[in-house]
């Protein structure tokens, strides 16, 4: 089993695969992904509950984040009606809504969404006094100035790590990883949060509000693409491993694929809240609210119905391929020719494609979220 010292081998890991990390562009994120939105919609009552909590009876401009926004599309429907929750409480405040993601985002696309250039709907033409911009900052780095976030929002996200700590042997997860691989992604996963948290606090305005919905594992042990029988990231590392043994990649490519991600318990997300001599507890960040939700998966759920195991195959691969292609496109030596590596990938998501077909009983990736409120002091520094 592979551990932290293996870290110097893998293709300089820190550097090269990390800047590489990105949702697939052009609109195919929300379009394929729409688990995502479901989980982002189903926390509307959380955001709403903390703008009510709020004292907006400021004169400088009202300003949220949407940390890790991909391409807008997931989390419009939400934005919006928070952002217009924010203008009934507060009619002549200026609002700022700052997305935020990777350098290589698509964030032409985020604007294409949110000014209307789509078909999905906008709040951006009924919300006046409204300012509308992007930042590509990670949410490991500062991204607002201090004491001016009103609401920090992110979906889906914070499960990436700032860099991938060793290589994974015979898997590409962290949830298939044993010893001190585990352990080495434990604890890059819980600096990460820490300082991310800490971050946060200097963004905060005291009684500011933090809405954060982070992939984890749950209290029954479940985590994304787990809970039918077929586990989806033993799946991908099965076939991954199957292209190494048909020498169409080589064990080094095999071994360069590892997701920057770590899945953190509930235990593992509240403990910097919870001690007072943590520097997050020390800036005043008390949790209003934490959950553990599972977010059935549209397509399996669809299946149920229509019984159509072809239609679920096409409809399901979609949803993985647009936030999991570009690791394993990272893993891909990159002196191969561009054409080539697009055709193992395609061959690759094929084959899932033919799997789900052949046998899709067990196959889904139902979400499994923790879902957290946060809040600063009114009365913190």
């Amino acid at each position: 089993m592979a551990g932290p010292e293996d870290g110097n081998a893998a293709m300089s890991l820190k550097s090269e695969t990390l800047r590489d990390i990105a949702m697939k562009g052009g609109g195919y994120y929300s379009q394929a992904t729409t688990g995502a939105r479901d989980v982002i919609d189903g926390a509307v009552e959380l955001l709403l509950g903390a703008v009510a909590r709020m004292d907006l009876r400021r004169a400088r401009p009202f300003t949220m984040t949407d940390m890790g926004c991909a391409d807008g599309g997931t989390s419009i429907t939400a934005v919006g009606r928070t952002l217009r929750r924010v203008r009934a409480l507060a009619p002549e405040r200026p609002i700022q809504v700052i997305y935020t993601d990777l350098p290589r985002n698509d964030f032409s696309q985020v604007f294409q969404t949110v000014h209307g250039l789509t078909e999905i709907p906008t709040y951006a033409n009924d919300i006046d006094n409204l300012y509308v911009f992007a930042s590509a900052t990670s949410f490991h780095r500062p991204i607002v100035p201090p004491a001016t976030l009103d609401l920090g929002f992110s979906a889906t996200a914070s499960h990436y790590i700032s860099e991938t700590p060793c290589r994974i042997a015979n898997h590409v997860h962290m949830v298939g990883a044993e010893g001190a691989t585990r352990a080495a992604y434990a604890e890059q996963g819980r600096r990460d949060w820490q300082s991310m948290l800490e971050i946060r606090a200097r963004e905060l305005v005291p009684g500011g509000r933090l809405v954060l919905l982070n992939f984890g594992i749950d209290e029954q042990g479940r985590h994304l693409g787990s809970t039918g029988g077929v586990k989806m990231f033993d799946t991908f590392a099965r076939l991954w491993r199957e292209l190494t043994e048909a020498d169409t990649i080589g064990e080094e490519e095999f071994l360069n694929t590892n997701f920057p991600q770590h899945y953190r318990t509930v235990a593992e997300f509240t403990a910097p809240f919870e001690d007072p001599a943590n520097p997050v507890y020390r800036a005043g960040l008390r949790i209003e609210h934490v959950e553990t939700r599972i977010v059935p998966c549209p397509y399996a759920s669809a299946f149920a119905e229509h019984g159509d195991a072809a239609r679920f195959a096409r409809e399901y691969i979609p949803t993985l391929r647009s936030w999991s292609e570009t690791c394993f496109a990272a893993g891909l030596d990159p002196s191969r020719p561009l054409e080539e590596r697009a055709a193992i990938l395609d061959h690759f998501y094929d084959s899932y494609e033919a799997l789900v077909r052949a046998a899709p009983e067990g196959h889904g990736m139902d979400y499994v979220h923790c879902y957290l409120v946060a809040a600063k002091s009114a009365a913190a520094a």
